[in-house]
């Protein structure tokens, strides 16, 4: 079964009304691949913005969901609320989070469990350090991180996989081809043998990390690459270029 292809754009803390507002029309007038499923996750304050000016068919997510329900939790927003505005994806246990925010495994497990329950579309991130790729721990970090949330949910159907590489993150630097697809490769066979053969066949495994329009189109010619979760190059033109690149 042929998996379609995702491109999603994580615009992180950038932007402002106008800007948000350029980057949808380029969007709603560009060609675009009909066959790539596209998501744009602008920053919280700017989400019922792109969806009231973003075109039909096109879907955005948030950067971020908590794991309870409405209720005291200061500065948090929950899956009812962005389902109620059309906000219909969220993008958790990004290594920014993990990482800054000190977000653990188990937390990352729980949100993803509240949204997969309550409707939510998950773009699920995973990824090493530098130092662990270098101790050759790349597939122990990652499948660890994916494991927590296994223990959690058992339906994939709304989960999309993006392997992160942290070492590659805004930093110019590029997993090879062959890396990338070797940890893809590694994630989908540890689908198959902790969530299911079904899970493996269908679950979208994407790559982010530096991620341009020169690098894309040999990337997404890998068997186990099916799209891309694109951060800075997402709020420039060429992000065109990479949504289409499954036809370059």
């Amino acid at each position: 079964m042929a998996r379609q292809f995702f491109v999603g754009g994580n615009f992180k803390m950038n932007g402002n009304i106008k800007t948000i507002k350029d980057i949808v029309n380029n969007l709603n007038n560009a060609k675009l691949d009909p066959n790539t499923e596209v998501v744009i996750a602008p920053p919280s304050i700017y989400l019922l913005l792109a969806r009231e000016h973003l075109r039909e068919g096109l879907e955005v997510a948030s950067q971020n969901v908590f794991d309870k329900p409405n209720g005291a939790f200061t500065g948090e927003i929950s899956v009812d609320q962005l389902k109620e505005s059309g906000i219909t994806w969220a993008i958790l246990g990004h290594s920014e989070r993990r990482v800054i925010l000190q977000e653990d495994d188990t937390f990352i497990a729980n949100k993803t469990r509240a949204a997969v329950e309550g409707g939510l579309g998950v773009i699920l991130c995973c990824g090493e350090s530098l130092e662990q790729r270098e101790a050759g721990k790349t597939i122990e970090v990652v499948t660890r991180q994916l494991q927590a949330v296994a223990e959690k949910v058992k339906d994939w159907s709304k989960i999309v996989v993006a392997y992160e590489p942290i070492w590659a993150i805004g930093t110019g630097k590029v997993a090879t081809t062959e890396q990338a697809q070797e940890v893809h490769a590694a994630i989908r066979n540890w689908l198959k043998s902790s969530v299911s053969a079904e899970a493996a066949e269908k679950t979208r495994i994407l790559y982010g990390g530096s991620v341009t329009e020169k690098n894309c189109g040999e990337l997404a010619k890998q068997p186990d690459i099916d799209g891309f979760l694109v951060g800075g190059a997402s709020l420039k033109p060429a992000f065109v270029d990479i949504i289409n690149a499954k036809q370059a």
